[in-house]
């Protein structure tokens, strides 16, 4: 059952004008924002989560416009409620993590190198090739790098096939004695 409402016939014809029922509230806004948001970033590491922890703490602060009575305060007042807002949110993160005996780390697999050990050894031979003269090394990257052929690394240098495979020869040998490789066999 609805009730009768009387209006008189001026408020009827009149259209409705929408005015914020806050409009300082607004004008605090625009005006704060950025300065604010780098506030709510500096408690987050997640920008789109500062924009979401400022627009909790601004509804909570229009929610309490009427109360507050210092509006000179009003920075702080936000900025506390940044904070509380924060604080609840970290203390109500779920936790992942439970304490248990055993480490679940995978078994290592037998035959299966380190990667840590493959990276060193990686780095030890490029190390191991910046040592080679220019020439040599050029060698040495097209025909074990990129997988060329001797016939293709002659052609790609400009060079006989003979002088790709005494050079490569030669590097292959410095390579060996390299002692930082030499670790490694």
């Amino acid at each position: 059952m609805t009730t009768p409402v009387c209006t008189s016939a001026s408020a009827a014809a009149a259209p409705a004008r929408q005015t914020p029922a806050y409009p300082s509230f607004s004008s605090y806004v625009r005006a704060r924002q950025p300065i604010l948001l780098r506030t709510a970033r500096s408690l987050t590491a997640n920008p789109s989560d500062a924009e979401d922890l400022l627009q909790t703490a601004l509804t909570k602060t229009y929610v309490a416009w009427e109360r507050i009575e210092d509006h000179r305060a009003l920075d702080g007042y936000v900025r506390r409620a940044l904070l509380n807002t924060r604080t609840s949110q970290w203390r109500k993160r779920r936790v992942d993590e439970f304490v248990c005996d055993e480490l679940p780390e995978p078994e290592p697999v037998p035959g299966e190198e380190d990667p840590a050990e493959r990276q060193a050894l990686h780095d030890a031979m490029w190390r191991a090739i910046t040592k080679l003269p220019a020439r040599q090394r050029a060698m040495v990257v097209l025909r074990y790098y990129e997988d060329l052929s001797e016939a293709q690394t002659a052609e790609v240098l400009g060079v006989s096939v003979g002088t790709v495979k005494s050079a490569v020869s030669r590097a292959l040998g410095k390579l060996r004695e390299d002692p930082e490789l030499g670790l490694v066999r």
